[in-house]
């Protein structure tokens, strides 16, 4: 009677791996698909069981502070009176209704995302956080609802469940990442690929500084109109009429999905 060999080689191969336990086969070049489709999947799943059914994207700078400048003083304390203002009046605290409607939403970091997150804490309302891996770890901020606080490796899966959902968008001043959010929303609404979501930006002098807008429009590069796409406001109160005055209506949901492609 001859040995028989040991399985131990074939039992530890990497091929004899369940698949979804295969570290090394999920993070390959071959399975990024699949990587999308669970970043996808996994944020849509909580807000689902969550009832969110619709947000209001607050966007701005991360390195806004309550201890900063005058003008980051000012931006903070707005973005967080309107993070309250409208999980107050906007659907977020369900009371009784079988979906939350007007959920703040923010890319879950410090700043002006921390400030409007706060704000819904402070009005006992759930917010999102949809943070981002960075080479420099960019940590959830302590406000966010700790179930409705996702984490992406993909930017353009974060910016997909940014605007999917989104009812309105509210951008304070911000450096590269906020124009990046911004101008992006702006391109959905202009090529029509989003619904007529109302866009306010907040603290008119600074974007009037920062951006030509007229120019855009005088050197032929956007519509004259294109400068409807968006509004103006000075305070949390401002911020809320100007979104009303755009279409927004507290407690529902738009009627399309702000991305229509795929």
């Amino acid at each position: 009677m001859t040995d028989r060999p040991s399985n131990d080689p074939q039992i530890h191969s990497a091929s004899y791996r369940l698949a979804a336990l295969d570290q090394d086969f999920l993070l390959s070049d071959a399975m990024r698909g699949l990587r999308f489709q669970l970043e996808y999947a996994h944020a849509e799943e909580a807000l689902r069981a969550w009832g969110v059914r619709s947000t209001i994207v607050v966007f701005g700078s991360a390195r806004t502070g309550e201890a900063g400048s005058a003008h980051h003083r000012r931006w903070y304390d707005q973005a967080r009176a309107f993070g309250r203002l409208a999980s107050e009046r906007g659907g977020a605290l369900l009371e009784g209704q079988p979906f939350r409607d007007n959920v703040i939403a923010t890319g879950g970091g410090p700043g002006i995302m921390e400030a409007a997150n706060r704000g819904a804490l402070d009005a006992g309302a759930p917010s999102i956080g949809f943070n981002i891996t960075l080479p420099f770890e960019q940590l959830p901020n302590p406000f966010t609802t700790p179930q409705l606080t996702f984490r992406f490796h993909y930017f353009a899966m974060r910016k997909m469940h940014l605007a999917m959902r989104a009812n309105a968008l509210v951008v304070f001043p911000g450096g590269f990442g906020t124009f990046d959010e911004l101008f992006e929303i702006l391109t959905l609404r202009q090529t029509g690929k989003a619904p007529p979501i109302p866009v306010v930006l907040f603290d008119e002098a600074f974007w009037r500084k920062v951006i030509g807008f007229e120019a855009l429009a005088e050197y032929g590069l956007i519509a004259p109109e294109d400068l409807d796409l968006f509004a103006f406001a000075e305070d949390a109160e401002g911020i809320w009429s100007a979104l009303l005055a755009g279409g927004l209506r507290p407690n529902e949901s738009i009627e399309a999905p702000a991305i229509t492609q795929g």
